[in-house]
Formats: structure tokens, C-alpha cells, sequence
């Protein structure tokens, strides 16, 4: 039997983390198909973060923005940058901080949200499928309990590396 490169067998080297290498797998697999819905929308994977923010809490200051999506700042830039070519955002001067830069959601980005939740919605669909709601409601449990266990770990990385304390 022919091994599948999508998804590999763990390598000998997992073997003392069977559920890690799982949670890595089932993430990247994850990513790969949010990715698939997402490229038809004209999104790459994690602007729909950036969006998702700014649909939520308005204009805010692309350093805020940073730190609530958790990424590089240099990621941030270039996504806000493909995103205002494509008309989804906007930037300009904050009137209370002239070197500070304010990031909203252009009206334009209206239909794009419709879209972007369609987009999750099938995502939710396809990662579920086969799974019942009792299975469906503990899996949910067990990997917020998970989450809680590498939130402090996630923390004490962005507070070691001088990183800025990002929201997860």
C-alpha cells in the first residue's frame, strides 16, 4: 500500500507525541482546505483573520491589529497591503497620532464578510463531517481545554521574545 504525501504516516521521531503530531497534521490539513474556499474568494489564508478583526471592532491602529491577529508584523503590512489593492481596507493617518496608522473595512468588504462566513461555515462542514453533535460537542470541549493548556506557553514565547502579549 502506497503511503498518501498529504497525509503522512508520524515519523519514528513522534512517537512520543502521538496527539501533538496529530493536533500539527490536523492543522496544516485544516489550513490547506481554508485555504482551497478561501483562494476563490481572492484571499489568501489569514487575511480572513485580519478582516474577521476588523469587521468586529472597527478602525484600529495597525499596531493593535498586530497584536490581535498574533502575527509578524512584517505579515500584517504585506496582507493590509494586498488587501487595500483589492478595495477590503483602507488606511490613513490616526487624527489622535499622525504616526500611527488607523486600519478599517471598506464598504466595499461588505459582501466579502457574507462570503468569508459561507467560506466557514462549509470549512466547519467538511472538518465535522461524520461526526455527530455529542462527538461534535466534545471535541470542541477537549480542544478548548487544550487551547487553555498553550495559551501560557504562547504568552511566555511573546513575552521572551519581546513580542508584543498577543490575544489567542
Amino acid at each position: 500500500m502506497k503511503a498518501d504525501p498529504a497525509c503522512p504516516e508520524p515519523p519514528s521521531t513522534a512517537s512520543g507525541g502521538p496527539v501533538s503530531h496529530a493536533i500539527s497534521q490536523t492543522a496544516r490539513l485544516h489550513r490547506i482546505a481554508a485555504g482551497r474556499l478561501l483562494r476563490d474568494l481572492g484571499l489568501y489564508p489569514g487575511q480572513e483573520f485580519v478582516m474577521m478583526h476588523l469587521w468586529d471592532a472597527g478602525p484600529v491602529r495597525q499596531s493593535e491589529l498586530i497584536k490581535a491577529v498574533g502575527l509578524d508584523p512584517s505579515t500584517v503590512t504585506k496582507m493590509l497591503q494586498r488587501l487595500e489593492q483589492s478595495g477590503h481596507v483602507r488606511r490613513c493617518p490616526d487624527p489622535a497620532d499622525r504616526r500611527a496608522a488607523l486600519v478599517e473595512a471598506t464598504g466595499a468588504s461588505c459582501g466579502l464578510k457574507a462570503q468569508v462566513e459561507q467560506a466557514w461555515q462549509r470549512l466547519e462542514e467538511i472538518t465535522l463531517a461524520g461526526l455527530d453533535e455529542p462527538e461534535r460537542k466534545e471535541l470542541l470541549r477537549l480542544l478548548g481545554h487544550v487551547e487553555g493548556n498553550l495559551c501560557p506557553q504562547a504568552r511566555e514565547a511573546a513575552a521572551t521574545d519581546g513580542a508584543c502579549d498577543a490575544e489567542v
